[in-house]
């Protein structure tokens, strides 16, 4: 297929993708389009009473004709604008749930998709595509539609009453319209184009912001002495943002110029068209007519400019289609799970995050309320294997099971309620230490809440805060040193209860009293638990039932601390490196 026909049917497909978004409030369209097409009936009948005025009641001095007409333009002209008020209500009720429901799908579908997308997109771009995009698609969706039907009732109406009073001048004054059509389509090719490369740079602005003004980027640049770098890389994007926005505003502005010139002048030129025509046009015919033009040049413009928008605003709907044309990798299953027990079988799981296998033939049990660690080098596997047990990734081949059933038939609500992640980076919401413990239960109370933070060893620490449970814990929970954020983490995951757990344990760069405190967590969360701990200091699984070790994605050796010790392989030479680590440090 050819280049053209590819975005002749994306654009047919987009066309049928937005009507459909208005699907849902057809009732309230359907009166938007009432009013329209009685505001510009009455719109209609103004002129024709100008011209009675004109021809006939003021020559004939006819005061009583007079006032009836009078009264009847003054009648028109209030009840349009009534009409006029209840038309934009409701027209923008409407944008205004479309925008809605288009932020909301877009929402929804990102929270479906699989972890692999974000770890390879930037969050300033996704935080842009649901802000800046959508956000700039608005004017199109809550006044487009309505504008369209508008200007063409009026369009179409002003037309016929021109045609109606005198059909030479009428086609005299509609002459170059077919010319201005393809001077707007014109100026819209110019906007979609620069618009496309104008959302980018936005998209690029958003991410540096969220980057370099997070706390993390702004102590990493600070440390780091490259603040005023940094100040003078925004400087540059907002420069070209700016110079964007100048063109794109600037598109094809004479030529609509011309246009709007061409309107202008039109109404002499009529004038005179009908002083130099054979046959005589009365006053009256004349500036009724002109009057007609003047309501008709209005929203044809208004028609030419929309068409420009629309051809603008395909830009944006390209970049909020593309993701929600994003393919789901993780499909929910039809299964419910109950009385878990916690048995995790690998069954010659395969995984690859590109063309090279990250994981290659895993074969595991993990025995219901038993402890397995994965050991080995960084880049072995080990975080891929537990967050495929907690199915944030599928596998390209082989099969995961929880007690017996694949967690690919499993509902993603029982997966979550079985599985539980404390993951090696915490992450904490900018609120209340009580709502990102509640976060994880919304129904627990404050005795709850309480509970399991005493079973993390954190309950002292949260309640010598002078807020309390109610201590706003700032971004990304910078209130807390790492040792604090990691037991209000693993207090989350005590609240919810889940039968398997898999520890990404992150106590290498903890001191030692808070390593202990962490420790001692941990352990009160692993009690009567399957766990699956990925372990990055072996001193903490020498106790576990199983050690698995991983190398370049593959096992190659099970079974106990002794038993591997004894065996002498990579383990042995894995302990013997962390102990020697120990004694230099």
């Amino acid at each position: 297929m050819s280049g053209a026909g590819k975005t002749a049917t994306r654009s047919g497909g987009h066309g049928r993708r937005i009507v459909a978004l208005f699907r849902p409030h057809r009732a309230r369209l359907g009166s938007v389009l009432g009013l329209i097409l009685v505001s510009a009936g009455l719109g209609m009948v103004s002129p024709f009473l100008l011209r009675e005025v004109l021809d006939v009641a003021i020559p004939e001095k006819d005061r009583a004709l007079l006032a009836w007409l009078v009264g009847g333009m003054i009648a028109i002209s209030i009840a349009t604008g009534v009409l006029g008020v209840a038309q934009t209500w409701l027209s923008n009720l409407v944008g205004q749930r479309v925008m809605h429901d288009l932020r909301t799908q877009v929402y929804r579908h990102l929270q479906r998709l699989s972890l692999a997308f974000f770890t390879r997109t930037r969050t300033g771009e996704i935080q842009s595509r649901i802000a800046n995009d959508i956000g700039g698609v608005q004017t199109v969706v809550t006044s487009t539609a309505t504008s369209i039907v508008s200007n063409v009732t009026t369009v179409v109406a002003s037309v016929v009453a021109m045609f109606l009073l005198d059909w030479r001048l009428a086609l005299f004054s509609l002459g170059l319209t077919p010319f201005f059509v393809l001077l707007a389509r014109r100026v819209g090719d110019q906007r979609k184009r620069i618009t496309t490369v104008k959302q980018g740079a936005m998209a690029d602005i958003s991410s540096l912001v969220q980057e370099s003004l997070s706390v993390s980027g702004i102590l990493l640049g600070k440390t780091m002495g490259r603040g005023a770098e940094l100040a003078d890389r925004f400087e540059g994007e907002s420069a070209r943002l700016a110079d964007l926005e100048v063109r794109s505003r600037m598109a094809g502005r004479w030529m609509m110029a011309s246009i709007q010139t061409s309107f202008a002048v039109m109404p002499a030129l009529v004038y005179l068209f009908a002083g130099l025509s054979p046959s005589a046009v009365s006053i009256g015919t004349v500036v009724a007519f002109t009057t007609l033009q003047t309501r008709l040049f209005w929203p044809l413009q208004g028609l030419l400019n929309v068409g420009v928008d629309i051809q603008t605003s395909t830009a944006l709907f390209d970049r909020v289609f593309e993701y929600l044309d994003l393919p789901v990798e993780i499909h929910p299953g039809t299964q419910e799970l109950h009385d878990v027990r916690g048995e995790v079988e690998f069954d010659d799981v395969w995984f690859s995050y590109g063309d090279e296998p990250t994981l290659r033939a895993i074969d595991l049990v993990v025995p219901a309320g038993t402890r397995t660690a994965l050991v080995g080098e960084t880049g072995s596997g080990k975080t891929t294997l537990g967050y495929l047990a907690a199915r944030l990734y599928d596998p390209d081949r082989g099969a995961i099971r929880l007690d017996g059933a694949r967690l690919q038939d499993l509902t993603l609500g029982s997966v979550a309620d079985a599985v539980g992640v404390v993951s090696q980076e915490t992450y904490l919401f900018h609120a209340s230490v009580r709502e990102n413990l509640r976060f994880a239960k919304p129904e627990a109370t404050d005795l709850d809440i309480e509970e399991a933070a005493r079973a993390a060893q954190i309950h002292e620490t949260i309640a010598a805060l002078p807020d309390g449970y109610d201590t706003i814990v700032g971004e990304r929970g910078f209130r807390f040193s790492g040792g604090e954020k990691q037991r209000i983490a693993i207090a989350r995951t005590i609240l919810r209860n889940p039968p398997v757990l898999v520890l990404d344990e992150a106590t290498s760069a903890l001191d030692v009293q808070t390593e202990r405190a962490v420790g001692a967590a941990l352990e009160r969360l692993a009690e009567g638990r399957t766990t699956i701990v990925i372990a990055h200091r072996l001193s903490t699984v020498r106790d576990a039932d199983q050690i698995v070790v991983l190398d370049r994605g593959e096992i190659v050796e099970r079974g106990t601390h002794d038993e591997l010790l004894a065996l002498g392989g990579r383990y042995a030479a894995l302990v013997a490196r962390d102990e020697g680590s120990a004694i230099l440090a």
